[in-house]
């Protein structure tokens, strides 16, 4: 397994949307409550500041994706916001790890001069360990600001991370 991390092409739209739409029915780590259609997705991903899919360069499969876009406007529009999905079927081939390295080299790339995290799910300890290992700092936690799926509250964890 050769994996790349690549911007996303139209061919690779049919994937992406199935595996975004798996993390959002999981419940338990995206604030989106809407699953991605085939013409919403086309439009998701086209419109943030840089999508990419993890890859595998011999069979073309996809593992995972990334969005990038800015976290805000304005005079906060140097601060970028991204979030991960990776295929259930993928998990623990560190496939995530992939994602977060490249999508810090193309926020740089596209501007920004910082990517920050809003809501990590204080349950969600693998992202969690694995941004703290890549340099992100935690800014604090808020109590109870995720609702998951089944109606529980957890805190979230804010990260940023200085491009």
């Amino acid at each position: 397994m050769d994996i790349e991390i690549k911007e996303y092409t139209e061919s690779d739209l049919k994937v992406m949307i199935q595996i975004w739409n798996e993390v959002v029915e999981d419940g338990i780590a995206f604030p989106q409550e809407e699953l991605l259609t085939p013409e919403s997705g086309r439009e998701f991903f086209k419109e943030q500041t840089y999508s990419a899919v993890a890859k595998d360069k011999e069979s073309g499969r996809v593992y995972g994706l990334y969005i990038l876009h800015p976290n805000n406007v304005g005079r906060c529009g140097h601060i970028c916001n991204a979030s991960y999905a990776v295929s259930s079927k993928s998990r623990g081939l560190h496939i995530g790890e992939k994602l977060v390295k490249d999508c810090l080299i193309q926020g740089r790339e596209h501007g920004f001069r910082v990517l920050q995290f809003n809501a990590v799910v204080a349950s969600n300890i693998h992202a969690r360990h694995l941004y703290e290992r890549l340099g992100f700092k935690q800014l604090g936690t808020i109590p109870g600001g995720f609702r998951m799926k089944d109606g529980h509250y957890e805190d979230t964890c804010p990260y940023y991370h200085l491009l």
